[in-house]
C-alpha cells in the first residue's frame, strides 16, 4: 500500500501543476467568462495540498505501521477526486449542482487528517 500511495502522490502532485497550468493558459478565458477563476484556483490549491499530505503519510508508513494510514491516504484521495474533481467539472460545465457534492470531498479530507492524527497519537513517535 505504501508504494502506491507514494506513486499516487507523485503522479497527482504532477496533475496538480499540468491541470493549473491549464487552467492559468488554455482555460483562463473560459473561466473569466464563467466567473470561475477562483473556484478553478481552489480546486488546484486544494488537490494540491493534500496530494502533499498524501506525500507525508506515505512517507510516514516507513515509521509507523498502522492500517489508521492506509485510511487517512485513501480518504485524501476520495477527497481530492471529490472535491477537486467535482469544482472542475463544475467550471468546465457550468452544472451548478456539483457544488451539492463537493463538501462531501471536504468531508473526505476532514476525516483524513483526523485519521492522521490518531495514527500518529497512537505511535510510538
Amino acid at each position: 500500500m505504501q508504494k502506491f500511495i507514494l506513486v499516487t502522490a507523485a503522479a497527482l502532485g504532477a496533475l496538480s501543476v499540468m491541470i493549473g497550468a491549464f487552467g492559468a493558459h488554455a482555460l483562463q478565458a473560459t473561466l473569466e467568462a464563467q466567473g470561475r477563476v477562483d473556484t478553478f484556483e481552489t480546486a488546484v490549491k486544494y488537490q494540491f495540498y493534500h496530494t502533499l499530505a498524501l506525500l507525508a503519510i506515505g512517507l510516514l508508513m516507513f515509521r509507523i505501521q498502522d492500517k489508521m494510514l492506509d485510511y487517512a491516504a485513501l480518504s485524501m484521495m476520495g477527497g481530492i477526486l471529490i472535491f477537486s474533481g467535482s469544482l472542475y467539472i463544475l467550471c468546465l460545465s457550468g452544472l451548478r449542482w456539483l457544488g451539492a457534492v463537493t463538501p462531501i470531498g471536504g468531508l473526505l479530507f476532514i476525516v483524513g487528517w483526523v485519521l492522521l492524527a490518531i495514527a500518529v497519537a497512537k505511535s510510538s513517535l
